[in-house]
């Protein structure tokens, strides 16, 4: 590795599984001091031998732990989000109680990490805030109704902030992966196939709304987000940079 983040503290959320815990190791792997967290404290176990720094527990959902671990943590460089959930169905599967617990896991969990993790990041000079939106914000897929506005709203945020700390050293920016392979999607694709008619068409149906006949890996995600964490990417700000195997063509 290339030490791209040597010197640098990292708070992710997440880091549990998937897209979370890749993008956790990869920070590491290049020299990141990093803090992994996660509401199932269970599923960081063994992030010690990826060479993460630290784990601990926190609930996106709840304002007293997201402001309890940032006073903890302290001031960081990166901050990484990337709780959220895929709600399946159209407007009218949606319940008031789906809505409102898609926007406060997809959303609202990173104004809470932002606003209360962003005044150590200034005291700091700056630092870079990275966002995990998706392709379906710029290109809806059926049955992702609730899903797509949620991470619409993402982008928005990051574009948001970006604009108004620019001129304060803190960049802002957002990932938009395709369909990747994670513990998710198995259980959505669980889910699926009990509708259509077996795990392996429902499989099928995923992998084939890439283009590129396969599904991304979440270490292609976490590499994108090293990217935008790191100084490389000093000139980049409000950006939502797609990662989907072609899926928004």
């Amino acid at each position: 590795m290339s030490q791209r983040l040597k010197g640098k503290v990292a708070f992710c959320t997440a880091s549990g599984a998937g897209i979370g815990r890749a993008t956790a190791i990869a920070f590491a792997r290049e020299g990141a001091h990093v803090i992994a967290s996660d509401i199932n404290e269970a599923l960081l176990a063994g992030l010690e031998k990826e060479g993460i720094a630290k784990t601990m527990k926190v609930d996106a959902l709840s304002n007293a732990s997201v402001a309890e671990a940032a006073k903890a943590v302290g001031g960081v460089d990166i901050l990484f989000n990337a709780a959220g959930f895929v709600h399946h169905g159209a407007a009218l599967d949606c319940t008031e109680k789906e809505w409102d617990f898609a926007f406060d896991l997809n959303v609202k969990s990173m104004h809470r990490t932002i606003t209360s993790f962003l005044p150590g990041m200034l005291g700091k000079g700056g630092g870079s805030i990275v966002n995990i939106a998706s392709a379906v914000a710029l290109k809806p897929a059926v049955n992702r109704y609730v899903y797509t506005a949620t991470k619409a709203a993402v982008v928005g945020l990051t574009k948001a902030v970006a604009l108004d700390y620019i001129a304060k050293g803190v960049r802002c920016n957002c990932i938009c992966p395709g369909t990747v392979q994670s513990p998710s999607l198995d259980d959505r694709i669980k889910a699926l196939g009990q509708q259509v008619g077996g795990e392996e068409k429902a499989r099928r149906m995923f992998i084939e709304r890439q283009p590129m006949g396969r599904l991304g890996t979440a270490e292609e995600i976490a590499a994108m987000a090293v990217y935008l964490a790191s100084d490389d990417a000093k000139f980049t700000t409000g950006q939502c940079m797609v990662v989907d195997g072609g899926f928004t063509l």
